[in-house]
């Protein structure tokens, strides 16, 4: 809420609405849920968030995947003041086990955030070769241990749960630890069921497109590979130089602090990074009355 620092009026654009917490927040300030859009992939929570914010000046809501949905409304010529992405999937999704996303309860081998996918992670674990296995696990869950966990799987094909996964896994990595040691297993398969970094990395041109000038966004990831394309995204058309069109509020990511961590734990991956779109009218007077000579362009120089 900081770093968006919503205002009366402003226009609002949530790309992962899920239960609908940052968007109460925001419209509870703008006073404008008609100004607002809330896209969200999966059928279910769409339709919480339908009953979240019923009535007739209410957001528009977009059952697609932030990318889809990007471009569904840069093609519509929207502009928004506020733009919103907090990646990765919910704690409702990792608290049912029939989804599949969680270690912790028992479930199918599911993980799809958009149930009409046709990908699954029983899909990749029953049929992939344990070269594309143990390739997944190293990209996408930068897990060390990758070639051995693919050997595993398919010594005990086929499949069924996410129990017998998580206990495969942990076969692999004996003794005790914090985190465990299925955390990256899963979050790899999730990450390529659900195509994420392909969405977000062609996602983030829309989005500074879809910004309006002053307009702030923010962007909350749980994966270090998300958090490059980001930082890298931010960078290229941040900082001070005289063609940036972005000025990054965010130097380093915002983590979690130790009171939050003690309540939400699952935080503890968070990075959060943000910028606000560059007026460039605003920009060029300021230019103008510096009293700075322009340097000519120099033609015909051989």
């Amino acid at each position: 809420m900081e770093f968006l620092a919503p205002k009366p009026g402003d226009s609002y654009l949530d790309l992962t609405a899920g239960y609908g917490g940052h968007a109460q927040e925001v419209m509870a300030i703008t006073g404008k849920p008609d100004l607002a859009v809330l896209v969200d992939r999966d059928q279910s929570v769409v339709q919480g968030l339908e009953k979240l914010f019923p009535g007739s000046k209410k957001p528009r809501i977009i059952n697609q995947d932030f990318f889809t949905a990007s471009k569904e409304l840069l093609e519509e010529g929207r502009k928004f003041d506020l733009i919103l992405a907090d990646l990765g999937v919910s704690s409702p999704h990792l608290n049912e086990g029939t989804r599949g996303f969680s270690f912790q309860h028992d479930g199918p081998l599911d993980m799809r955030m958009d149930q009409r996918g046709t990908l699954t992670a029983e899909t990749i674990v029953n049929s992939y070769s344990k070269e594309d296995i143990a390739s997944i696990l190293k990209e996408f869950g930068e897990e060390p241990k990758a070639n051995k966990i693919a050997d595993k799987i398919i010594a005990n094909r086929p499949l069924n749960s996410t129990s017998q996964l998580a206990q495969i896994v942990a076969q692999v990595w004996k003794g005790n630890s914090r985190v465990h040691p299925a955390t990256r297993t899963f979050q790899a398969l999730r990450i390529v069921v659900n195509d994420e970094l392909s969405l977000l990395e062609a996602s983030l041109p829309i989005w500074h497109k879809l910004l309006n000038d002053d307009g702030k966004i923010v962007i909350i990831s749980f994966h270090s590979l998300e958090d490059r394309y980001i930082k890298r995204f931010f960078v290229e058309h941040g900082g001070n130089f005289y063609d940036s069109t972005l000025n990054l509020l965010t130097k380093h990511p915002i983590r979690a602090g130790p009171n939050e961590l003690a309540f939400n734990p699952r935080a503890r991956s968070a990075k959060l990074r943000a910028a606000a779109k560059i007026n460039n009218k605003r920009k060029g007077a300021t230019n103008a009355n510096s009293g700075k000579k322009q340097i000519p362009s120099v033609q015909g120089s051989g």
